[in-house]
């Protein structure tokens, strides 16, 4: 009994040791990869820059981001650090976390205050705007961080007209107009469902007057044409109907279009005094200036002058009161 005692007491001794010599193997892998610097290491901010980019080559962004902050930290005169600064903002960034973007976006701002002419400045501003564009929700709701990028990709494109970084940014910046553009085109399509015209118009004239590139803008010359003709101010419609059959070769509304400018034509045709086949022309001497004569005045020969009733209602067709959509 005392002999196998005596054994298991050295198995587990044993076993202690193995166990405290594995864990200072894992704490001493742990140190170096949280920067430690190996000896004999002659530069070490450089040594620090690399083993960043290699982590980020390898998409450990967490051990990135922590080789760059000591860089950024420990060694404020290295002519790596402001590369070392955007290198934290990337690894924030790519993590896709809400956190994570929220703290590029503060190493970015940081970047563009402490090296406002680096040479890699368009870059930081290019990312800065990338932090609220990765954060653009969905058309139907709020779009603040679609605002946010916007402005952020004017500001690019006015302080680095030049930058290789522009085609980029152009592309980005069609695609968060599209998500701002989609995002109040369906509340007007809202309001035209619900048949509260005033309100379609607003929005739907809204977007064709702050994005004429909206890649969707057949939708909306098609249902703001039809809101418009709806409030009988076809004169306003025709023009929206003869863009969306110029502008687009194939688009699901170029048939219901091409009927609506014709039903639009004739309406306004009919209202134009003069026009063939129009109640002005259709009624022989009728008196100039849409004047009628009195019904039921008698008759007192050829010379007699007709009597003409103050008060001359509008021509056929035309409303009453102009119809003014709310805003």
């Amino acid at each position: 009994m005392a002999t196998d005692r005596t054994r298991m007491t050295r198995v587990m001794a044993r076993l202690r040791v193995g166990v405290v010599l594995g864990l200072a193997v894992v704490a001493g892998a742990c140190a170096t990869k949280r920067g430690n610097i190996p000896t004999g290491i002659t530069e070490p901010d450089k040594y620090l820059f690399e083993q960043g980019q290699a982590s980020m080559t390898d998409r450990k962004w967490f051990t990135a981001r922590e080789y760059f902050q000591q860089l950024v930290d420990g060694y404020p005169q290295s002519p790596l650090r402001a590369d070392a600064k955007l290198g934290l903002g990337d690894a924030y960034l790519s993590d896709g976390s809400t956190e994570g973007k929220l703290r590029a976006e503060r190493e970015f701002q940081e970047f563009l205050s402490y090296f406002p002419t680096h040479q890699r400045a368009d870059y930081a501003q290019y990312k800065l705007a990338m932090t609220h564009f990765q954060q653009m929700p969905k058309a139907e709701r709020d779009q603040t961080e679609t605002k946010a990028a916007l402005e952020q990709f004017e500001a690019f494109r006015t302080r680095y007209p030049n930058s290789a970084l522009m085609p980029d940014v152009q592309a980005n910046e069609r695609i968060a107009r599209d998500r701002l553009s989609e995002s109040i085109y369906k509340v007007g399509y809202f309001y035209h469902k619900a048949r509260w015209y005033p309100g379609a118009i607003s929005r739907f004239r809204q977007v064709v007057q702050e994005d004429p590139q909206y890649s969707g803008r057949d939708a909306v010359y098609f249902y703001l044409a039809e809101a418009l003709v709806t409030v009988r101010l076809e004169a306003e419609a025709l023009p929206l109907l003869e863009k969306l059959e110029q502008e687009f070769v194939e688009s699901e509304f170029l048939l219901q279009g091409a009927a609506l400018r014709e039903q639009v034509k004739t309406t306004l045709a009919q209202r134009t005094p003069g026009t063939e086949g129009s109640p002005a022309a259709a009624t022989p001497g009728a008196p100039a200036g849409g004047a009628v004569i009195t019904p039921g005045t008698p008759a007192t020969g050829a010379a007699e002058t007709p009597v003409v009733k103050p008060g001359t209602p509008p021509a056929p067709g035309k409303p009453a009161v102009d119809v003014k959509p709310v805003p």
